[in-house]
């Protein structure tokens, strides 16, 4: 797999493919062991650095179920996430429509939805240049897939209306961003632009092309058929 500097690629495939593992892989968590291949970020081989350099290098992610953390404001969070880089928070809370919760304990009582606009917003302000998101629409009803959607526009800079006079580097954000998108139902498709799809099936990284040709080949004919039309 290789994401190109502002490209968005989806990931799709079936439950316990690996798609999860592949992520975490690649942002560097403990209890996975790679045996084979290497990662390469920014031109540099990042396979065996701890996870906090490459946060630091650049590579951010978004996890399906992130942690309760009680005694923490989102607010600070935020500002911690920017790393003592100008943001304003509270504008960035707006446009992501995270204000009601900026001054409660991260993720206590949030609804799915309010989890990944938080989650969405802390990646915002981190800013990094690569972006892994696990199932940003899992756990997330229909009302709020939408804002999720505009919360991942926003982070990787792609299609985002800012408020009147407003400009990305007017709200302490920079550059256009790579991401790599795990979906199992596709449904964030309808919400955000992409560059390529690829299946992990099997263990077979296979069927890179447009990602809705293939959402619409898996609806139809299954993800079997993505291994035998690769072959």
């Amino acid at each position: 797999m290789e994401i190109r500097n502002g490209e968005t690629h989806i990931l799709f495939g079936p439950n316990g493919s690996g798609k999860t593992s592949l992520m975490m892989t690649i942002m560097g968590f403990s209890g996975y062991k790679i045996t084979h291949g290497k990662i390469t970020f920014k031109g540099e081989d990042i396979t065996y650095k701890p996870l906090n350099e490459r946060a630091r290098m650049g590579v951010g992610v978004l996890i399906q179920r992130p942690p309760t953390i009680r005694g923490l404001k989102t607010r600070t969070m935020v500002n911690i996430c920017a790393r003592n880089r100008e943001l304003n928070v509270d504008e960035l809370a707006e446009q992501l429509r995270c204000t009601e919760f900026l001054d409660r304990d991260i993720n206590h009582h949030f609804s799915g939805g309010e989890i990944k606009r938080s989650e969405l917003m802390q990646l915002t302000a981190q800013q990094p240049d690569l972006v892994l998101l696990d199932e940003p629409e899992s756990g997330v009803d229909l009302e709020n897939i939408a804002l999720v959607g505009d919360a991942i526009n926003t982070l990787l800079h792609r299609g985002t209306k800012f408020p009147k006079g407003k400009r990305h580097r007017d709200m302490g954000l920079n550059g256009q961003k790579s991401a790599l998108v795990i979906t199992h139902t596709g449904h964030i498709l309808d919400y955000i632009t992409t560059d390529k799809g690829q299946v992990l099936y099997d263990g077979v990284m296979c069927c890179s092309k447009n990602a809705g040709e293939i959402l619409r080949w898996i609806r139809e004919y299954g993800y079997q058929e993505c291994i035998r039309c690769s072959n």
